[in-house]
Parts: C-alpha cells; structure tokens; sequence
C-alpha cells in the first residue's frame, strides 16, 4: 500500500517579510580574468564595505557583514557590479547568512561567548 503524503496550505508569500537584521559571510570569487591574483578586486572590494557605513570584517576568505538585510544583500550585489564593471564576466560567490529573533547579538558578540567558554575550560 503506497504512503499518501500530507498535502500541505499554500504558503502565502504575501505576508512574509524578511528578517530585519543578518550576519552574511560571503566569498566572492572572480573567474576568468588574466591573473590568478584577484587582490586589487578584493581590495576595491573592501573600499566598498568601508563606504557601505556597515559593520564588516575582511578575513582570509571572505568579508563578514552586519546589518539591516535589504542593505547587506544589496552590499554584495554592488560588490558583484564592481567587479564586472572591472571587466570581469563571470563571478562566484559563496554566501551563508544568520538571523536571529529573539535578541540583537552583533558578530562580536558571538566571537566574545566561545571565548569565555574557552577562558573558563583553560
């Protein structure tokens, strides 16, 4: 006998919103230029975040950044227009985001508790 799967309520899109704040920690690659060094693009990459007047840390891998959700996706999406305006056809980038509801907690913070934890266990 076949298993009858639970048919679900449409979702209504309409009355969902986006979360009000997010951490996006994203990794832009660009592809196929005539260097395998993309530091000039990170760098202007970079010079972006600083104008952006959003909280941002640049690492080995990526850039980190925090605030209201609208403002953070379309930071990345001119980070994209940056670079093909650069002459760059083709972009990859890798984004993981975080949300939170039930407190405001900025990237320090998270950073902040895994070191206590790791103070109070030495």
């Amino acid at each position: 006998m076949a298993a009858t799967a639970a048919v679900a309520a449409p979702i209504n899109v309409a009355t969902l919103v986006t979360p009000a704040r997010c951490t996006a920690d994203f990794s832009l690659v660009p592809i196929g230029g005539q260097s395998t060094s993309y530091s000039q693009q990170i760098a202007d990459i970079q010079r972006l975040m600083q104008q952006s007047g959003l909280k941002f840390t640049m690492h080995s891998t990526g850039t980190t950044v925090e605030g209201p959700w609208d403002q953070v996706m379309q930071l990345i999406g001119w980070a994209h227009s940056l670079i093909h305006g650069q002459g760059i056809a083709r972009i990859q980038t890798d984004v993981r985001i975080a949300t939170r509801t039930d407190k405001v907690q900025p990237m320090e913070g998270e950073i902040a508790s895994v070191e206590r934890i790791l103070a109070a266990t030495a």
